[in-house]
């Protein structure tokens, strides 16, 4: 290899290398934020479009008010529904809300689901309140919340 060759090699990997930091931070900058990156009021108005929630006891949640180990709390929802097919359950929506995710789980039911329920584990980053919010098919919101306390795991 010749020395001028490989001076102008060395010379455009080294104008890349300069180059590239630029690029990258332009990139990072210009990233949209994803529907889990916003507050609890405003993932509450995406999933309701601005209608009101309204506590209910036909809505129960089970979540336990203290939680050991805040990576995984058990969360059970259930609504009574008749899960006709002019009276049912749309959707539930559990929500955490001090998380950086606030949005834990989305589920999307039908009246051939027969019974509407859901249950899963979900992170908490430490003492904070969760929320189920229900969907019902004539376009209203319930809901119910409980507290948990995080003890290891979390900020609680």
């Amino acid at each position: 290899m010749e020395r001028r060759s490989f001076l102008k090699s060395f010379g455009a990997a080294a104008a890349c290398a300069v180059a590239l930091p630029h690029v990258a931070s332009a990139a990072d900058e210009k990233k949209p934020t994803g529907p889990n990156e916003m507050n609890y009021d405003t993932a509450v108005a995406a999933i309701t479009g601005g209608k009101a929630v309204t506590p209910s006891a036909k809505v129960k949640m089970e979540a336990p008010e203290i939680a050991e180990n805040g990576a995984v709390v058990p969360v059970k929802v259930t609504v009574e529904s008749p899960m006709s097919d002019k009276d049912y359950v749309k959707s539930i929506h559990i929500l955490a809300s001090k998380n950086g995710n606030v949005r834990c789980a989305n589920v999307y039911l039908t009246p051939a689901n027969g019974e509407a329920f859901f249950g899963t584990r979900v992170k908490l980053g430490g003492t904070q309140d969760v929320v189920a919010i229900v969907e019902m098919s004539n376009g209203t919101f319930l809901s119910a919340k409980q507290n948990v306390k995080v003890t290891i795991g979390g900020c609680g």
